[in-house]
């Protein structure tokens, strides 16, 4: 498609224990080290990230959808820890042991709770939605975001049925207002575009459902222990990137042991696909396999 991503060399749909399909998509060689994508919000499985560097590093990237997103079964009141378990059944199902694990955006607590439960082998947390409802963000939200999080909070029936009313053209939009000149370069690639507009309309091909329910367990308080992780774990943030972080993943990257912080000038939210190759090169300097 472009440098910066391309479409799957394989797609399918693996059935879970209790019938339920999970979707995902690949690309890299078979025999590569598995490293599992969990996207960004209301993305399917089709947009992957480090075109040709996936290939050279001899990398099998596989990106999941979660339930009710583009392929995958819905799972009305999913947890976290649900996820997780899928994760580990499809690690089963597909051969990918013990697997690195990438969270980009809204995905990064999906990535976390894989690396916290023991499913991952190490962690790379790239553009990652922090964990807004922290007490210590409170006062430095602006006013939206820090009444979705209160609401979410207190009401999170009536928030998961609010964001349940969103679409994949509001998702485009949004993006694109809240993104800087040096990720709309990225964005708005004409082949980039389509790739994530196509990852968008699947993401929501089932309607919303699958997206709100992410949002409420995203934006809420994290029922799992960071500082429990005990695998090798990068978190990564471009240095212009406003609108997953207001700390650009510091206080993150403190409540994770031993977890290395970067924070990359030059670019914002686009860092998975404008750096993949540094990301996944870091990843794996210390990455253990048990395949």
């Amino acid at each position: 498609m472009t440098g910066y991503t391309d479409v799957p060399a394989r797609l399918g749909e693996s059935a879970l224990s209790d019938g339920r399909l999970l979707g995902w998509a690949e690309w890299g060689p078979l025999d590569g080290v598995p490293v599992l994508l969990c996207p960004g919000a209301a993305t399917s499985r089709w947009l992957g990230f480090g075109a040709g560097v996936v290939e050279a590093l001899g990398v099998r990237l596989v990106s999941v959808d979660r339930p009710g997103l583009g392929v995958s079964t819905p799972a009305p009141g999913r947890t976290f820890s649900d996820f997780a378990g899928d994760v580990r059944q499809l690690c089963v199902l597909r051969g990918l042991g013990h697997p690195v694990v990438v969270g980009n955006s809204q995905g990064a607590p999906f990535a976390l709770v894989c690396a916290a439960e023991g499913v991952a082998s190490a962690l790379a947390v790239v553009s990652g939605a922090d964990e807004f409802a922290r007490p210590e963000f409170a006062s430095v939200l602006n006013a939206d975001l820090r009444g979705l999080v209160e609401r979410t909070e207190s009401d999170p029936a009536g928030a998961e049925k609010l964001f349940a009313g969103f679409t994949a053209d509001a998702m485009w939009d949004m993006v694109m207002a809240g993104s800087p000149g040096c990720d709309l370069a990225v964005y708005q690639d004409p082949a980039f575009a389509a790739g994530y507009r196509r990852a968008l309309d699947e993401g929501f091909a089932q309607g919303a459902a699958g997206y709100a329910r992410d949002t409420v367990l995203a934006m809420g308080r994290w029922p799992f222990a960071l500082d429990e992780i005990d695998v090798p774990v990068d978190i990564w943030y471009g240095e212009q990137d406003t609108s997953h972080s207001p700390d650009n993943g510091a206080l993150l990257a403190a409540r994770v042991p031993g977890a290395r912080h970067h924070v990359v000038p030059g670019i914002g939210g686009a860092l998975l696909w404008t750096h993949a190759e540094s990301v996944l090169r870091l990843l794996l300097e210390k990455t253990v396999t048990d395949q």
